[in-house]
């Protein structure tokens, strides 16, 4: 059976630790999409781990954890995770790679710098992790599939050589910047080849044996819904689909053995980059939140750019579980609004005068005024509690009242940054 843990906002919601979770019994972890743009943060008896290429099941001896054929392969940032994460005590995951996913290039990284160089103001407040440069690459069928790395290595350099014809005219005419060499780049994928050896694999494959033997497999989504290039706050979203249903693409599965969707999101909301944030709080009302949220604060797991804060969104969230077909939410940091004596809510927008509940197309969105209802705040620590029968009652309502209005049952409360900071409903 298959469960996708997903995001129904703009990511940050708080994946990781949910798939961390689940993985303690799962078979498998997939990461089906994305690249290093994203992290998702853990805390175990480990200790505390950015993962930004590893699969959150990375800290479950009896899990194999797959990068998919849909996810962005940065093969060094990979290798030095994997060590990373190895070199704190942690017994050496099992982890395969798709052959069929597609290799990040440096020059891509590259070009992701001086776009948005060149762009000034106008960015679109990338994290320069070339995910953009990458993905356009990948379906302007100009990208290297690991596959090749094995494969005739005069028709690898000649195909290095074909495309960076194209790179280089961009690099000499609008970034006027170095141009590349494709001996260079050969030597880099030889050494790719060597790095990613020990993992690459035909997970397809490998994939539909373990259906056929029914494995528990998770897919763990990066970034949310509004950072879908389709359903999202488009142009400032990512590059590729962050829906869970893409995982069967992404990762190579059947859709209809996709029986589970978690939409996992935030007790407040917040978010990274640029783009439309109508709940969004700004001065100290903001910094308070940003202190007291996430696992630490609220920042970047990739950036560390200061996460921009907002209060609940249920248009938004409504909106992102029915767009990655939740069957269950998970809320959590519900621990961090225990200072608050009224905790608003935005339950409609106000566009051009009308009342929606509703998520607008990108270009109505960027005129949503929010419409708030204040709710009564429990003014309680809410660590520790493990049965949400024992949270306050104004806790319960809060919890409640989301509930009914993104019609998607919430299963799981988190109520802290360890693994079993967790309540089942």
């Amino acid at each position: 059976m298959i469960k996708a843990i997903v995001g129904a906002n703009w990511g940050d919601e708080g994946k990781g630790k949910i798939t961390d979770a689940f993985a303690q019994k799962a078979d498998i972890v997939i990461r089906y999409q994305g690249g290093s743009n994203a992290g998702h943060t853990i805390v175990n008896h480990y200790g505390k781990f950015a993962l930004h290429m590893l699969p959150s099941g990375v800290f479950s001896q009896s899990c194999t954890n797959i990068i998919g054929n849909g996810v962005a392969l940065d093969i060094g940032k990979f290798i030095k995770e994997y060590n990373s994460v190895v070199d704190r005590d942690v017994p050496a995951p099992k982890v395969l790679v798709s052959d069929r996913a597609q290799i990040m290039m440096p020059y891509h990284i590259l070009f992701d710098t001086y776009e948005e160089e060149r762009l000034a103001g106008r960015e679109f407040g990338s994290t320069r992790s070339g995910i953009a440069p990458f993905y356009s690459d990948k379906f302007a069928k100009i990208g290297f599939q690991v596959c090749e790395l094995f494969g005739s290595e005069s028709e690898l350099l000649t195909k290095i050589k074909n495309v960076i014809e194209i790179k280089n005219v961009l690099l000499q005419n609008l970034y006027h910047k170095p141009l590349l060499v494709a001996e260079e780049l050969f030597e880099q994928m030889m050494e790719y080849k060597k790095m990613i050896t020990p993992f690459a694999a035909d997970t397809f494959a490998f994939l539909q044996d373990a259906i056929k033997a029914d494995k528990e497999i998770l897919l763990e989504g990066q970034l949310g819904a509004l950072k879908d290039p389709d359903f999202g706050i488009y142009p400032f979203t990512t590059s590729s689909s962050t829906l869970a249903g893409y995982g069967s693409v992404g990762a190579g599965v059947p859709p209809y053995a996709i029986k589970e969707i978690v939409a996992v999101t935030k007790a407040y909301s917040s978010a990274v980059g640029a783009g439309a944030f109508v709940s969004e709080i700004f001065g100290e009302e903001a910094d308070e939140m940003r202190r007291r949220g996430g696992d630490g604060g609220e920042y970047g797991a990739t950036t560390g750019r200061p996460r921009r804060m907002g209060w609940f969104d249920v248009v938004a969230s409504k909106f992102g579980c029915k767009a990655q077909g939740a069957t269950s939410a998970a809320f959590t940091v519900i621990d961090a609004l225990g200072y608050l004596d009224k905790i608003p809510v935005c339950v409609a927008y106000e566009v051009d005068g009308k009342i929606t509940t509703d998520f607008p197309a990108p270009t109505q969105l960027y005129r949503a005024k929010p419409v708030l209802e204040v709710l009564d705040g429990w003014k309680e620590d809410v660590r520790g509690i493990t049965n949400y029968s024992e949270l306050p009652k104004k806790c319960r309502d809060y919890i409640e009242f989301i509930e009914q209005r993104i019609d998607t049952p919430i299963t799981i409360i988190s109520n802290g940054p360890k693994r079993e900071d967790m309540i089942i409903k």
